[in-house]
């Protein structure tokens, strides 16, 4: 019976392995250069995965199993759904794009890793102790490793994945280490059994110090939050943009999920610890982001460093928790870092999914310059540029400015009242980029006379949802705000 019960708990990740492996089955007889039968297995299994997450979600499917390494709450379950709906809307994005024939002619792996990339991170939204978190780790990492490299003919995709590769392993190992210091200060790998010993008084303070601080450094990694976002840029510019936006989309709820997990679930007791350390890298990504986001000609790369400066405003919501008198606080400060995040990849699948439609044969709109005259050549496009941009600007009443708005009354209730001025100077500053990339698809002069497309019916559908949903959710938040703490309380013990 109590293997029945582990199985039903995991039954999302046990349905998203065995309908992975027919993918690859599949692609092995799908002749087609398109791999149309393979896509289309895909987008079923992502349909499947997210429907058995609502259920279990629906019916209050939760516990602890496999010896405590595997958590299935609420948290999870929200978590799962958005990644299944970024992944799915990725490759919806994708399939219009002339980029895909470079991928998929010699083989279907694209659609493979992507499924075994969103293995990774279910595994690591719900682990329940830091085996779990490295494991979730590391099968996302190597899959997002080989998709970069994926277009195996191009120079600039075969030096991103190999930088991504370096850096990723060292920041692999750098987490590792740090897991390794916890266990030695606490004697325990599971997240409530380190913070049982932590508040009994038990843990050794100096070992246990140290592992903190190599693991945010770790978290940082992943987040793409200074000083550790060396590899950001060149893997957002050089990987096919298919893969930048399965890279910048998606694995963001994961690292923000065992962020939440390894700081507020097991080393909250010593919050002092990492707090000083989530301060400095909020302020180095908000300053860095948005400064050396100016100089940036090419959009990939500008959105790049634009990703860096909108972690800094999570990293505030989940510093100011910490800071909370109640834990009513503390749950307002995280679910709005969670509000954050949701409303940073709906705005992310909207501004690359851009980029894939308006990319044809031979040609990828990369720089910021194809952006000029967008508006007479493709006015749906255009529009929905104006909301991504103006949402990642913290524009009213776009969904970005509402969730600016409840980080910042947060970082004021925990009395960072500096820190968030310091903030908007930093959105202001981001303000011009964003309005310039604005400029140049309105008031420019296009330097073509090509009639842009707006790719098949299901893309076009998908883009216009993404762009209402970003102009709606600023309007009434209110019932996405109230999800996030929701699940934040029911799900975390702090």
């Amino acid at each position: 019976m109590h293997n029945l019960f582990d199985l039903v708990l995991a039954t999302p990740e046990i349905v998203l392995l065995v309908l992975t492996c027919l993918v690859l089955v599949l692609d092995a007889f799908d002749r087609d250069s398109d791999r149309h039968m393979t896509f289309m297995l895909t987008m079923a299994t992502l349909l499947i995965v997210i429907l058995v997450s609502w259920v279990q979600w629906s019916d209050g499917v939760h516990g602890r199993t496999f010896s405590s390494l595997y958590v299935a709450d609420s948290l999870g379950h929200f978590l799962k759904i958005l990644s299944a709906l970024a992944v799915g809307v990725t490759l919806i994005y994708g399939r219009s794009y002339s980029e895909r024939r470079d991928m998929t002619t010699r083989g279907g792996e694209l659609y493979s890793l992507t499924l075994i990339m969103l293995l990774g991170e279910f595994v690591m939204i719900s682990a329940g102790s830091m085996l779990t978190v490295y494991l979730g780790v590391e099968v996302m990492s190597f899959a997002l490793y080989a998709l970069v490299a994926l277009r195996r003919d191009h120079l600039a995709s075969t030096e991103a994945a190999m930088k991504y590769y370096v850096l990723g392993c060292l920041a692999s190992g750098i987490l590792l280490y740090g897991m390794s210091m916890i266990y030695g200060a606490t004697g325990e790998v599971g997240l409530a059994e380190i913070a049982q010993v932590i508040r009994s008084g038990h843990a050794q303070a100096l070992p246990l110090a140290f592992g903190v601080v190599f693991i945010v450094a770790g978290l940082g990694f992943k987040l793409t939050a200074a000083p550790f976002h060396m590899w950001t840029p060149d893997v957002y510019q050089g990987a096919p943009t298919t893969v930048t936006l399965l890279v910048g989309a998606a694995p963001k709820f994961a690292a923000f999920c065992i962020t939440l997990r390894l700081l507020i679930e097991a080393l909250h007791g010593i919050a002092i610890d990492w707090q000083p350390m989530l301060l400095i890298m909020a302020v180095l990504s908000l300053a860095l982001g948005n400064i050396v986001a100016i100089a940036q000609t090419n959009f990939k790369r500008m959105l790049a460093y634009s990703a860096i400066g909108q972690m800094g405003y999570v990293f505030l919501g989940l510093l100011s928790g910490v800071s909370g008198v109640h834990a009513g606080t503390n749950a307002a400060a995280y679910g709005a870092s969670l509000f954050y995040v949701v409303i940073y990849v709906l705005t992310t699948l909207s501004t690359f999914g851009l980029i894939l439609l308006l990319s044809r044969q031979g040609f990828e709109a990369e720089e910021i310059a194809d952006l000029k005259g967008l508006n007479r050549r493709n006015p749906l496009l255009a529009g929905v540029l104006l909301l991504a941009m103006f949402s990642l600007a913290g524009i009213p009443p776009l969904s970005g400015f509402y969730a600016k708005l409840i980080v910042l009354q947060a970082v004021v209730s925990a009395g960072y009242v500096w820190l968030a001025v310091f903030a908007v100077m930093c959105s202001l500053i981001g303000a011009f980029y964003y309005l310039r990339v604005v400029k140049m698809a309105y008031f420019d002069e296009p330097e073509d006379g090509v009639v842009l497309g707006t790719g098949t019916f299901a893309t076009r559908t998908v883009m216009s949802l993404n762009g209402l949903l970003v102009i709606g959710l600023g309007i009434l938040p209110g019932a996405l705000i109230a999800l996030c703490e929701r699940v934040i309380t029911q799900s975390l013990v702090f």
